[in-house]
C-alpha cells in the first residue's frame, strides 16, 4: 500500500514493519450490491440463528465490533470500535503465512482478509474472507479472558518453529482456496489443487511446533466450542462464520470432546466439515492448555532439544545464552559435550542482541558469513564464566588469553573488547584468535579475522525468528501466489444494478411498484439468481404491497428450493426469515 494507514488505533500504529508487509487497502468501493447482499444475508441467518447456539458475549459483541447486518464492514468503523477494548483490524490479501498471522495476534490486531466469498460460496468458503474475520473472529473479541487468550496464543504461536514444509502446505492451502474463488475456475486445475494439498497432508514428516500449535488454534480460535458436552455453544470463528456447519456441527454425529492436551494429536482438513469437535468448560482451560504446550516448545526447553529442531528447521532461529545474549542466523550445526550444547555455528547473516535488541556493532553486515561459539563452563571452574570476575581467571584487554572448556573446546587470543550488560558477561572479542575441538581440529583460525566469542554456560531458549526483527530486516516468507480480482462483464454488472436498486428500496422506500420490474429483468436475464428475488419478496411482504409479484416470486423460490438440493437450505431459510425478521437493533 502507498501509505500506512494506522485508522488512528494504537495497536495498528504499534504494528513492526516486517508485519506491515501483508497489509493491503480494503478498497471499500470494490464491494458490489451482490457483496454487500451476501453480508446480509450471512448476517441476518448468523443473528437468528446463532442468538441461540453461540456463545454469550457473541451478539452484543457485534456491536462492539463495529458490525452492522445492512453492510460490509469498513476497516476505519471497525478501528473505532475494536479500539475501545484494545485492539486493532487490519486487512490482507488472504491466507498470510502463520508465523505472521500469530505475531498479529500477538500485537492485539485482527488480520481480515478483504475479500468476500461468492454467492455460490454463501454458506462456507475455504478461503479467508470479510464474513470469517469481521463476523466470525471481531465479535468474541470483546470478551476479555477471551481476548487475553488470543494475544496470548500469539505471542506463543510466534516463537514457534515452523519447517519448509510448513510452508508449502501454506501454499498449497492458500492456492486451492485461491481457485475455488475463483468464478471461472477450471475443474482440472482444482483437482491437481487438490491432490497436491492432500500430498503435502500426507508427507509432512514429524509435526512441528507451529503444525501442533496450528492445531490447538484450529480446535480453539476457528472451531472452538465453550460449556458441556450435551448442549455447548459456539466461540470459534470458523463455525460462527459458517451458516452450514454452525448448524450440522451440533447434530449427534460430530463428536464433541472435552479440550485438552491430546487435541494437538487431531490433525485438521480445511476443505472438508469436522468429524469431532472440542469443548472446553472455560477461556481458562484454554489458556491451560496452551501453557502445558508451551512448556514443550523449544523456546522453554532450549539446550540440545531446541538447537536440533532449530537445524530441522533451517529457517533464522535466535538461540538465547544464559548470559542474556541473543544469536540469531540459521542454526547450521552444534556440538554436544555430555547431554549440554558445547559449540554453535550460524551460516550466512547472523545478529547478536540483548533483550530483543541489537547490540551496536554485532548486526549482520558484520557477522555476514556466519558466527560461532562454545557454550559451557571453562575447566576447573565451579562458576560460569559469565558470573566470573575477570581479574580472577586473568582475562584482561590487550593480554594474550588462553582459555578451555569443560567440552576441551579450546580458545587462545588476545583480548580486544568485553561486553558485559545486566553484570554478565556476554561477549569476549579477540584478535589473533585460534578455536580448537578436543581432536585439534580447527574451528576458527586468525586468517579468518577478529573472533567475536559468545559467552553463557547453557543455551535457555531456542526460537523461530530473529530477536531483533526490525534490525535483522527479517521477512517473513511471503507468497507469490496472488488472489483473484472479478473482471465482471457487462451482464453481471447488469446484474449488481438491480441488487442495487432493490437495495435503495430497502433504505429509502419509494416505489415499491418498481420492484416488479426488477424482478421482471430478474426473469428475463438472471434466471439463475435467488438471493435478489428472495431481497424483493422480503421488502414487498414487510411492506404488505404488490401482492401477486409477490406470489409469483415466492412459487419461484419454493419451486427451486425443492428442485434443487443446494439451494433448499439456503431458500428456506431466508424465506424463514422473512416470517420471523431479526431484531432490529443491529440493522442500522
Amino acid at each position: 500500500m502507498s501509505r500506512f494507514n494506522d485508522f488512528n488505533n494504537p495497536q495498528v500504529a504499534a504494528l513492526p514493519s516486517h508485519l506491515k508487509q501483508f497489509i493491503v487497502d480494503q478498497h471499500y468501493e470494490h464491494y458490489t450490491p451482490i457483496d454487500h447482499a451476501v453480508w446480509r444475508y450471512v448476517m441476518r441467518q448468523n443473528y437468528s440463528y446463532l442468538k441461540d447456539v453461540a456463545y454469550y458475549p457473541y451478539i452484543p459483541g457485534l456491536l462492539k465490533a463495529g458490525l452492522t447486518i445492512e453492510k460490509i464492514p469498513s476497516l476505519q468503523e471497525m478501528n473505532d470500535a475494536l479500539g475501545k477494548i484494545g485492539w486493532g483490524a487490519v486487512t490482507v490479501d488472504g491466507f498470510i503465512p502463520p508465523a505472521a498471522f500469530m505475531e498479529y495476534q500477538a500485537y492485539r490486531v485482527l488480520v481480515i482478509a478483504a475479500d468476500i466469498r461468492q454467492l455460490k460460496h454463501i454458506e462456507y468458503t475455504p478461503a479467508p474472507d470479510i464474513i470469517h474475520e469481521s463476523a466470525g473472529h471481531a465479535p468474541i473479541i470483546a470478551d476479555k479472558d477471551y481476548h487475553e487468550y488470543l494475544s496470548y496464543f500469539g505471542s506463543i504461536g510466534a516463537k514457534a518453529m515452523f519447517s519448509a514444509q510448513d510452508f508449502e502446505l501454506y501454499e498449497a492451502i492458500r492456492s486451492l482456496s485461491i481457485l475455488k474463488e475463483m468464478p471461472d475456475a477450471d475443474a482440472e486445475e482444482i483437482r491437481k489443487a487438490e491432490e497436491l494439498l492432500a500430498y503435502r497432508q500426507e508427507n509432512m514428516g514429524e509435526p512441528s511446533e507451529m503444525a501442533l500449535l496450528s492445531r490447538l488454534h484450529w480446535w480453539t480460535v476457528e472451531y472452538g466450542l465453550i460449556g458441556n458436552l450435551e448442549n455447548p455453544k459456539i466461540y470459534g470463528a470458523g463455525l460462527l462464520s459458517s451458516i452450514g456447519e454452525s448448524s450440522t456441527c451440533m447434530k449427534s454425529d460430530v463428536k464433541k470432546l472435552w479440550y485438552n492436551k491430546y487435541a494437538v494429536n487431531y490433525p485438521y482438513d480445511i476443505t472438508k466439515p469436522q468429524p469431532q469437535l472440542f469443548v472446553t468448560d472455560t477461556f481458562q482451560n484454554l489458556i491451560d492448555v496452551l501453557e502445558e504446550f508451551a512448556n514443550t516448545m523449544s523456546f522453554r526447553v532450549g539446550g540440545i532439544y531446541g538447537l536440533q529442531k532449530a537445524v530441522e528447521s533451517k529457517n533464522t532461529c535466535t538461540v538465547v545464552y544464559s548470559s542474556g545474549l541473543q544469536v540469531s542466523g540459521v542454526i547450521s550445526e552444534f556440538k554436544k559435550y555430555g547431554d549440554q550444547p558445547a559449540f554453535i555455528k550460524t551460516s550466512g547473516p547472523t545478529m547478536l542482541s540483548h533483550n530483543n535488541k541489537q547490540l551496536k556493532g554485532h548486526g549482520k553486515d558484520h557477522h555476514h558469513d556466519g558466527f560461532s561459539s562454545p557454550v559451557g563452563k571453562l575447566k576447573g571452574f565451579s562458576t560460569s564464566l559469565e558470573e566470573m570476575s575477570l581479574a580472577d581467571i586473568g582475562i584482561e584487554q590487550g593480554k594474550q588469553t588462553d582459555l578451555e572448556f569443560e567440552s576441551g573446546i579450546k580458545v587462545s587470543g588476545i583480548v580486544k573488547n568485553i561486553i558485559v550488560n545486566n553484570e554478565k558477561i556476554q561477549v569476549i572479542a579477540f584478535e589473533d584468535c585460534t578455536v580448537k575441538d578436543p581432536e585439534g581440529e580447527i574451528l576458527f583460525s586468525p586468517a579468518w579475522g577478529d573472533y567475536d566469542m559468545a559467552v553463557g554456560e547453557r543455551i535457555i531458549s531456542v526460537f523461530c525468528g530473529a530477536a531483533d526483527k526490525e534490525a535483522f530486516e527479517e521477512i517473513p516468507p511471503k507468497s507469490n501466489t496472488a488472489t483473484h480480482h472479478v473482471h465482471y462483464d457487462p451482464r453481471t454488472i447488469e446484474l449488481h444494478k438491480l441488487y442495487q436498486q432493490v437495495r435503495n428500496r430497502r433504505h429509502n422506500g419509494g416505489d415499491y411498484g418498481f420492484l416488479g420490474n426488477v424482478w421482471m429483468m430478474l426473469q428475463k436475464n438472471h434466471h439463475d439468481d435467488w438471493l435478489c428475488a428472495l431481497e424483493i419478496l422480503e421488502i414487498l411482504d414487510h411492506e404488505n404491497t404488490e401482492p401477486s409479484v409477490a406470489r409469483e416470486i415466492k412459487t419461484f423460490l419454493e419451486t427451486r428450493a425443492a428442485n434443487e438440493p443446494e439451494l433448499t437450505k439456503l431458500i428456506n431459510d431466508g424465506l424463514y426469515l422473512i416470517k420471523h425478521p431479526v431484531e432490529q437493533k443491529l440493522v442500522v
